[in-house]
Order: C-alpha cells, then sequence, then structure tokens
C-alpha cells in the first residue's frame, strides 16, 4: 500500500475510535443513613443512565455478604443497617465497582 493510502485509513481507524471513547461512563454510588436503622444507596452512571438492576452487596468486617440485592427502578437499594463494621459494594461489573465504607455513611 502506498503511502497516500496508508494515511487516511489510519485517520478512518483512528476517527472510528473517538465515538467510543466519549461514550465511556463511570460508575456512581452514594449511601445515607435513614435515622431508623437503614440505609440507602443511590446509583447511576456520569452519562444519565439507570442503575436499576446493579448488584449490590453490604460485607462485615470478616467480607462475609450479610446482605444483597439489586438497585430498584429508581437505581435506589435500601437495606437493614448492621451492627460494627461494613462496606456495600456497588457491582455494575469490572471497571464500575464501587465500595463505601459503613464508617463514610452519615445521616
Amino acid at each position: 500500500m502506498t503511502r497516500q493510502r496508508i494515511l487516511p485509513a489510519m485517520l478512518l481507524a483512528a476517527s472510528l475510535l473517538v465515538p467510543a471513547s466519549a461514550m465511556a461512563h463511570a460508575a456512581i454510588c452514594s449511601c445515607f443513613d435513614n435515622g431508623d436503622n437503614t440505609v440507602t444507596c443511590e446509583g447511576g452512571f456520569s452519562d444519565g443512565s439507570s442503575a436499576a438492576g446493579v448488584r449490590v452487596f453490604v460485607r462485615d468486617a470478616s467480607d462475609t455478604t450479610i446482605a444483597r440485592g439489586a438497585m430498584n427502578d429508581d437505581s435506589e437499594f435500601t437495606f437493614e443497617k448492621p451492627a460494627g463494621a461494613y462496606t456495600v459494594l456497588f457491582d455494575a461489573g469490572p471497571g464500575h465497582q464501587i465500595q463505601i465504607q459503613g464508617s463514610n455513611i452519615v445521616q
């Protein structure tokens, strides 16, 4: 292939990669103590898409899962607040996981 044909082909290939990177999105999750012995977590993605169906795990200090579920249609998940130390894992797949320490969850 001549140099005159290689450059346009490379530019075309590079331009096809741009939309994929522009469509990338980051996971977002925050949790708050409801003050009634429950905790609610809200999730979503930086592009505004819903987190409905995203798995959520609550783990104790020994990393044992003590509660699990999924974000509802409003991208929320509510659970009973565990006694002691715990961590919430928002698991939207590889590269889209967020861990929140229970000690950082406030009213």
